[in-house]
């Protein structure tokens, strides 16, 4: 039995150049320079913007908001009702967001959560003045800080003639967007838009920016009723 072959000189040679230009060609794609590609996210198929009205019989606002959302109510505020029913949830689920708006009436009483000294959250009572709402949305806004590469707040006057504050935080936070409006004597809304989600502020951005539109438009069209 022949184990092996007897190669003739001719074709030994042959397999000698082959076999080194391979390996020219290996060193040269080794050396070859390379280009990291940059990275990628998938594409987010959005929505046209087109809006619906809320306005629900004995709320003290309304507004528009988008036709791919749906309004429910608010029932999270450290697992019991929130002190009152104006607080709603705007989803979109199409976009895995959620915009919390909640409602407090300037002067009326207030429901607050301080942590004892056993570190439980327990109910403490007191009165809604302008300057304590107005320091608790700052302390929300404000407490992303340690995450944020930048906070920006900015004061505006909404179309509908409404003083307010926009919010915009940066960095891989759970929010990037968050508002308050107010009259300064009865009516305080405060709105801030999350995602269920990894905060990742490069593939939330098109969404951040998608859904601004939207705040944007709510703002503006916010009408208090008395």
């Amino acid at each position: 039995m022949i184990l092996f072959k007897r190669f003739s000189g001719k074709t030994i040679a042959y397999l000698s150049t082959m076999l080194v230009l391979i390996g020219f060609q290996l060193i040269a794609a080794c050396n070859s320079p390379f280009t990291p590609k940059p990275r990628g996210y998938f594409k987010i198929a959005l929505p046209e913007h087109e809006y619906q009205v809320f306005e629900k019989p004995g709320f003290p606002y309304s507004f528009e908001y988008p036709k791919y959302a749906t309004i429910i109510q608010d029932s999270t505020y450290f697992d019991e009702q929130p002190e009152n029913p104006y607080w709603i949830n705007i989803d979109i689920p199409s976009l895995n967001g959620r915009i919390y708006i909640s409602y407090n009436q300037i002067g009326g009483k207030a429901r607050y959560k301080v942590q004892n000294k056993s570190g439980a959250y327990v109910d403490s009572f007191g009165v809604n003045t302008f300057d304590k709402l107005l320091n608790d949305s700052y302390t929300l806004s404000y407490k992303h800080s340690y995450k944020a590469s930048s906070i920006e707040d900015s004061a505006f006057v909404s179309q509908g003639g409404i003083n307010g504050i926009y919010f915009r935080i940066g960095g891989n936070t759970a929010t990037a967007n968050q508002f308050l409006l107010t009259d300064s004597s009865r009516h305080f809304l405060r709105g801030a838009l999350y995602f269920d989600a990894a905060p990742n502020e490069d593939s939330l951005r098109p969404i951040n920016n998608f859904l601004r539109e939207d705040l944007k438009h709510l703002i503006n069209t916010l009408r208090w009723k008395n």
